[in-house]
């Protein structure tokens, strides 16, 4: 039976009504009346530094407010996630998360000054990369991953291999390599990027397995050269590069990603319109340009999928880190 158009009208307008609720809710909170902080738990000038300081430009532009990104570093990304956590729940005070400090430390460490689940409300992913394997050309003669395994092999004691920590991706990303290949591996923490680079460049480290974004300018310029990409594909700003898969390597992906959260309490509607936001600014060609210049993905994701997502990788990492033996205490 034909609905009478006045019917029609009426249902037609309380779905677009129930369609358009969450996003007006979201919009109808004056915030950002101030400025914004977000604290960022690593140090200036690594992946994740980076990539939160073009977010927060993108944001300022977007939401009419300054965002400002504070770094607070140490213990594997503990302290700074401890102070976002203990912030007022009012969305001036963001904290910038990453794989590690929502789903890989609380498997490190014997206790943490934050809980990953119940101490935050989640915003929206906002990063994603995978790392690469690096060596230095001025210290080892390696072009393909298969003559550095050769190289390797022959290396009275094994090699060295670099990485921002106990517990972190690329440290994980080197243990299991070591496992897999079967080559004698000694793990050199240091305090990330600004620390490794150095070590690669000297000889001092014969490899790292580490993230993209930190490296992009390095491998860019050719001071350190890539073998192959922990990537389930090829990295699209390192085209000539393999994936592990694809030179001689199965079964080996490691993804690293950011998110951004916010104090458990905050206001819904805060939350929801930063998430929206975190959308457009992902949605723009210009941004996607810059992210995949300093060496990652934009990503965005609602509360809800970042929460599903952030559940299902600390499955996966739980296991990595069993496996490994990692332990940060």
């Amino acid at each position: 039976m034909k609905i009478p158009s006045m019917i029609a009208v009426r249902f037609a307008v309380v779905a677009v009504g129930i369609a358009v609720a969450p996003f007006a809710a979201a919009q109808a909170t004056a915030w950002p009346e101030r400025g914004v902080k977000i604290v960022m738990p690593f140090p200036a000038g690594g992946a994740s530094d980076v990539l939160t300081r073009i977010l927060a430009e993108q944001l300022q532009a977007r939401l009419g407010q300054p965002f400002s990104v504070e770094n607070r570093t140490g213990a594997g990304g503990n302290i700074g996630m401890e102070a976002g956590a203990k912030a007022a729940p009012d969305g001036y005070t963001l904290t910038s998360a990453t794989i590690g400090t929502l789903s890989i430390n609380q498997y490190l460490f014997k206790s943490l000054p934050y809980n990953p689940e119940r101490d935050f409300a989640y915003v929206s992913t906002f990063w994603a990369n995978c790392n690469v394997v690096m060596v230095s050309p001025e210290h080892n003669p390696s072009r393909t991953l298969k003559e550095f395994l050769a190289w390797a092999k022959a290396k009275p004691g094994g090699i060295t291999f670099g990485s921002s920590g106990v517990g972190t991706t690329p440290h994980l990303s080197g243990d299991l390599f070591r496992v897999r290949t079967g080559i004698p591996a000694t793990h050199v923490p240091t305090r990330g990027a600004p620390q490794t680079i150095p070590m690669l460049l000297s000889g001092t480290l014969d490899t790292s397995i580490d993230n993209i974004a930190s490296y992009a300018g390095m491998l860019a310029s050719g001071k350190l050269r890539g073998l192959a990409v922990t990537c389930p594909e090829r990295w699209p700003n390192l085209p000539d590069l393999p994936t592990m898969a694809e030179a001689g390597v199965p079964d080996f992906v490691i993804t690293s990603w950011g998110a951004l959260v916010a104090p458990t309490g905050t206001p819904a509607a805060i939350v929801d319109k930063l998430s929206r936001t975190v959308a457009e600014v992902a949605a723009s060609p210009e941004v996607q340009k810059r992210f995949l210049a300093a060496g990652a993905r934009i990503t965005a994701s609602s509360p809800q999928e970042m929460t599903a997502f952030v559940a299902r990788e600390r499955v996966k990492w739980s296991e990595m880190v069993r496996l490994s033996g990692a332990k940060a205490d």
